[in-house]
């Protein structure tokens, strides 16, 4: 097929590269909308400070979406789209917008931790293929979702 990709991956190994980004991707969307969520509905003393944290994290995350599904794109493969396509693959369920300010923070800490899982669980595939491109993408994204999770935590007094 002339629209093949050579970027010396097979098939098989652009798909299931791409496989993992997708869930990656949609892990990441999710947790996207439900951080910016946060930032909109937080409340408490502390309100200043956590809207301007959480409006930090969701800025961050909603330009490495545009990178992760351009990666996909790269190999070949079609970015998975629209809110069916990512609930099907997320792990992460909605926020909920009564929550106080420490549950919101809890649940964030845990579904920032998600998406650290879901990133590791990508690697093999990009490590066994030998590409590099797809590997700097994932330990970028893992730095920047570690770097969440530690914010949270300390703000929320834990280690």
């Amino acid at each position: 097929m002339a629209g093949t990709p050579n970027i010396g991956l097979s098939s098989k190994q652009r798909s299931d590269i791409a496989a993992g980004l997708n869930k990656v991707l949609a892990d990441s969307y999710a947790l996207y909308l439900k951080t910016h969520g946060y930032h909109w509905n937080v409340r408490g003393p502390n309100f200043q400070s956590l809207h301007v944290l959480l409006e930090g994290q969701y800025t961050e995350e909603w330009t490495a979406l545009d990178a992760i599904a351009e990666r996909i794109r790269a190999l070949g493969e079609l970015a998975p789209q629209g809110y069916a396509a990512f609930g099907n693959l997320s792990s992460i369920k909605d926020g909920d917008p009564e929550k106080d300010w420490e549950g919101m923070l809890a649940e964030l800490k845990t579904d920032n931790e998600t998406v650290i899982a879901t990133l590791r669980a990508a690697f093999p595939a990009a490590d066994d293929a030998g590409d590099e491109a797809t590997a700097d993408l994932l330990t970028q994204r893992l730095q920047a979702h570690e770097k969440h999770a530690w914010m949270i935590r300390a703000t929320l007094g834990v280690k």
